[in-house]
């Protein structure tokens, strides 16, 4: 009989342990799944929940851009909450009542089909002129008629240049805005606004009502036409060339790494404290502290892991500014790291990072293949092909997609009519009956 009471203490004391490790497991799965801003108010409420904790406070660099005082009144307003029309059939729009049709008409057809969903500008310029023997000045005017259409920022191929271009279509904007961003990017990214006082010799105040100014402004003009609200995210990583080498740096931001710190001095007020319920409630609270700031370093450490994968597969699109993505699985990244799929999608989902190009969500960079066969044809970038060939074609004899199916053979996808047809259909394309144009 005491050995059974002993096995099932045992047991018991097992499934306490469990239970404990379930709880901490939950933490760090949670903690994992949480955007900076989510992780800002879950770390605030530690604080509350843990008289020792202690989070060192970093400006949220959020805001509202839906509400830009002083604008030229845009046509965007108009269609902010139409979700049927696409970014792309808003600007095609306008080409065809604003530009007549030359060579010039076409390119910047074939430039809007660049577009990611943002609005950025996802082609490589420089090497689009060498393969195809267009003139420099050509392309570059048809980026700079690209970059005058409507949403004011759509065309750019940074943040940097989309900010500016959104400055220069608001009446009275505040001059030293376009100095912040033109001067003192970096800095301003970095929230360093005493740099920015001091670099431009402007006090404090003036920095900040300027900034609050520029977070007025979208950073993703194109993404009015798939969500009513826009508004700035916090990048979670920072990634930048490594200058004379191929390599990127992966630098997580202060929001990924919040500062957290233990009140040693005030627990140390209590720690010679005999009551044995001060005592545990002591040991409970480090030991909370220390799990939290465990779990705070995994999921900064396991984005950037994710982060270095996308890198490695997608390396002409930071490299070369290819935004062709090639194809990338949540799976292959699984397998890469050796963690269950669950995790990665957790650690991709609402993170975001970077780059000279602009912000992008991480969850951005995974594109399913269109087949086995074709490891490195992803299935938007024959989507992208498909709408740029519809859009440049003679719409009184537009394609079949026959003839589709062969124009994309030239370019090295070689997919049946069929697929064609299926693709089109997504894009909600017409048939070449239904686009015919008399």
């Amino acid at each position: 009989m005491p050995h059974n009471q002993s096995y099932g203490y045992g047991q018991i004391q097992k499934q306490i342990q469990k239970f404990a490790m379930t709880q901490q497991m939950q933490q760090s799965i949670q903690i994992l799944r949480y955007s900076t801003e989510d992780l800002a108010k879950y770390l605030k409420q530690k604080q509350l929940d843990n008289p020792f904790v202690s989070i060192k406070e970093t400006m949220n660099y959020t805001g509202n851009s839906t509400d830009l005082s002083n604008a030229k009144v845009s046509q965007l307003d108009m269609v902010t909450n139409n979700k049927s029309q696409s970014l792309y059939d808003y600007l095609l729009s306008q080409v065809h009542l604003t530009m007549r049709k030359t060579n010039l008409r076409s390119w910047v057809i074939y430039l809007i089909g660049q577009l990611d969903e943002n609005g950025y500008l996802k082609v490589d310029l420089e090497g689009l002129i060498r393969k195809t023997g267009v003139e420099y000045i050509t392309m570059m005017d048809a980026m700079t008629l690209l970059q005058q259409l409507d949403p004011p920022g759509v065309g750019a191929r940074s943040l940097k240049e989309c900010l500016l271009l959104q400055i220069q279509n608001i009446e009275n904007a505040p001059i030293e805005a376009q100095l912040i961003i033109e001067n003192e990017f970096e800095s301003l990214v970095e929230q360093d606004w005493d740099k920015i006082a001091a670099d431009l010799s402007i006090d404090r105040e003036k920095v900040l009502s300027v900034v609050e100014f520029i977070k007025r402004l979208t950073p993703a003009p194109g993404a009015a036409f798939e969500q009513e609200n826009v508004g700035y995210v916090y990048p979670d990583l920072i990634i930048k060339k490594i200058s004379g080498t191929s390599d990127f740096s992966i630098k997580p931001t202060k929001k990924t790494k919040p500062l957290v710190v233990f009140k040693q001095d005030y627990y140390n007020k209590f720690a010679t404290a005999n009551e044995t319920e001060v005592k545990k409630f002591l040991k409970e609270k480090q030991k909370d502290f220390q799990e939290l700031i465990r779990d705070i370093e995994l999921r900064a450490e396991t984005i950037v892991r994710v982060a270095e994968v996308i890198i490695e597969r997608q390396h002409e699109f930071f490299e070369k500014d290819d935004k062709q993505l090639k194809p990338l699985l949540l799976r292959d990244v699984a397998q890469k790291l050796n963690l269950h799929e669950s995790t990665i999608s957790r650690a991709v989902n609402g993170k975001y990072l970077r780059c000279d190009s602009g912000v992008y969500e991480l969850k951005y960079f995974f594109r399913r293949p269109v087949n086995s066969m074709e490891q490195d044809i992803s299935v938007d970038t024959i989507k992208k092909h498909i709408t740029v060939i519809v859009a440049a074609e003679d719409q009184q004899k537009p394609l079949s997609d026959v003839k589709i199916a062969t124009k994309l053979e030239k370019v090295g996808i070689k997919i049946s009519r069929r697929t064609v047809a299926k693709y089109r259909e997504e894009l909600k394309i017409g048939s070449s009956t239904q686009r015919k144009k008399i």
